[in-house]
């Protein structure tokens, strides 16, 4: 036997592996890639009124979150998946967390009619809030046939409650108990209002009889989600079937106290965050 024919007779198998290897690694990033890839949907809700969502689903999901960002939760969303503002939010830049938990996400922009100042503020808590919210929400369940949470932060956990209250059976009678949301997550929560609204804590909670999870910072120096107070939404929650207080703490926190890059926005603290949200919901 040669020496060039015992060398490749030596080195085959391993080459051999390590390409397989290399295939491999490049297989799985473009999978990964395919799974994420994003597209904007537009959906025709009310009379003349289209709700947009930017929609990241991995290849197999088990559950899916539509989540509410919060401030005034007008996005700007252009067709290619561009924000025009709220990038930044805690949701709404952790929703590539959520896909690599195996969690799809459709995240909402303000819809047609209220493209301009004052965006969804004043528009949170009205039956067309939660219209629009119905029609996604079914769309989602036809297309994936997983589980549908709506998850919200600050502000957006008002449209949350205020929806999952409205399309909850007991809440009206007219409406088929299979339109709501399966559970819901309410992050750094409105706990008091300085604006003329309803505090999450002043909503019919009871109303809600599906998994509710509540996520805070403990020190969310927030004027409005005042940590002590999580104690009161909880004790709210009485015809919840399961429900949950996770209190953390840490993080960085920047600039306003009531912004995305402050405690309230788990800044630096969004994965542990996430992976606790995600855990939970699909434990459920």
């Amino acid at each position: 036997m040669s020496g060039r024919t015992a060398w490749r007779r030596r080195h085959a198998a391993p080459l051999a592996s390590a390409l397989t290897l290399a295939f491999v690694l490049a297989a799985s990033s473009l999978l990964a890639h395919a799974q994420s890839a994003p597209r904007v949907v537009d959906l025709p809700t009310r009379p003349g009124v289209t709700q947009r969502f930017l929609f990241i689903a991995p290849a197999a999901p088990k559950a899916v979150a539509i989540l509410y960002a919060g401030g005034h939760g007008g996005l700007q969303l252009d067709p290619q998946g561009n924000f025009g503002w709220g990038a930044n939010n805690f949701l709404v830049r952790s929703r590539m967390l959520f896909v690599n938990d195996g969690v799809a996400v459709a995240v909402i922009d303000a819809p047609s009619d209220r493209q301009s100042p004052p965006y969804l503020e004043g528009f949170r808590l009205t039956p067309e809030h939660a219209v629009d919210a119905r029609i996604v929400i079914a769309w989602l369940r036809e297309q994936l046939h997983v589980p549908v949470w709506l998850v919200g932060t600050s502000r957006g956990t008002q449209s949350v409650a205020a929806i999952a209250i409205a399309l909850a059976k007991d809440a009206n009678p007219d409406t088929d108990p299979g339109t709501g949301p399966d559970g819901i997550v309410l992050t750094s929560t409105i706990l008091r209002d300085n604006r003329g609204g309803d505090p999450v804590t002043g909503m019919n909670l009871s109303a809600l009889r599906i998994p509710v999870l509540v996520v805070h910072n403990k020190d969310d120096a927030c004027k409005v989600c005042p940590a002590a107070e999580t104690d009161t939404l909880m004790q709210k929650l009485t015809q919840s079937p399961k429900t949950k207080l996770i209190l953390v703490s840490g993080g960085t926190s920047r600039g306003d106290p009531c912004g995305a890059s402050a405690y309230h926005g788990f800044n630096g603290i969004e994965s542990d965050v996430v992976h606790s949200i995600t855990a939970w919901m699909l434990a459920r």
